[in-house]
């Protein structure tokens, strides 16, 4: 298997993709560019399984978890990620099921725990709050039971994000703890969870906003992995259009851009995080 560029984070087994997934995967491949589809309850974490199967001599992988917003009933419904609610996903206020992420998890293919964490964004009932961090903390521990990274989603609650990490260390891998996804947070945020092992993910919104870009020039080359979030937050010159992995490629240069470092450089040391980080040994690099 050979990649290029890769996305790792996307989620391509979403609704939105049902019709064409598979054109959209393999436009993906034929330029270099492997994946992480990343699930955010039961149904979208097995159907990441799924196609990393479907898939299985390329590098397209996957990630199982339970997304913060579907750990409890509220008003979130996002037609793109579950369908029409006609349909058999489930949605709102699942339970974190531990044996069922864990089967999941000890397939070959699956390389984090996640989409999970803490977000915060309009929600202001502490009873949320408190089922997030309960369900929060069952994957951490699940990841370390399987030893593998954590893949983690945070909007306006780093404070509680960071104080649970540092509670729970003991129950990080030692090395490579996990990503934090889509990165929000301040400089002072990602120092602290660079001290506890976690890399970061930038996605298209850098090529249209500059509000990340003290943030890519403080964290380490050898700490930022390339994503998508797809069918999220196209990145310039594709605005406009539902987001794919192959656009990652347009994130990669954005990094490059704005760290003032070659892209050859910059495209070789997002590779080897990325197989540093989720230990995939599989997959034969062309820089």
């Amino acid at each position: 298997m050979n990649c290029q560029f890769f996305d790792a984070h996307t989620h391509i087994q979403f609704a939105v993709f049902e019709k064409d997934y598979q054109k959209v995967i393999k436009r993906a491949l034929e330029k270099g560019v492997g994946m992480i589809n990343v699930g955010t309850q039961k149904d979208t974490s097995l159907r990441a399984v799924e196609i990393a199967y479907e898939f299985e001599a390329e590098p397209v992988y996957a990630a199982v978890g339970l997304h913060p917003l579907h750990t409890t009933y509220n008003s979130h419904y996002d037609i793109q990620e579950l369908g029409q609610k006609t349909k058999s996903f489930v949605s709102e206020g699942e339970e974190f099921d531990y044996k069922y992420y864990k089967e999941l998890a000890l397939n070959p293919k699956i390389l984090a725990i996640g989409e999970c964490g803490l977000d915060y964004f309009r929600i202001t009932d502490e009873k949320l709050k408190k089922k997030q961090k309960e369900v929060f903390i069952k994957q951490i521990e699940l990841a370390f039971d399987v030893e593998k990274p954590l893949m983690i989603h945070c909007r306006n609650a780093f404070n509680d994000l960071i104080e649970i990490l540092s509670v729970m260390s003991h129950k990080l891998l030692t090395k490579d703890a996990g990503v934090i996804h889509f990165f929000s947070g301040t400089e002072e945020d990602a120092r602290k969870l660079l001290e506890m092992g976690f890399s970061f993910t930038f996605g298209g919104v850098i090529t249209f906003s500059r509000d990340y870009d003290e943030i890519i020039k403080m964290i380490p080359l050898d700490r930022i992995l390339s994503e998508t979030d797809a069918p999220y937050v196209t990145p310039v010159p594709y605005r406009g259009k539902r987001n794919e992995p192959l656009y990652v490629i347009e994130v990669v240069k954005k990094i490059a851009a704005i760290k003032d470092i070659n892209l050859e450089l910059v495209q070789r040391q997002i590779l080897l995080n990325t197989k540093r980080i989720f230990k995939i040994d599989d997959i034969l690099f062309n820089y």
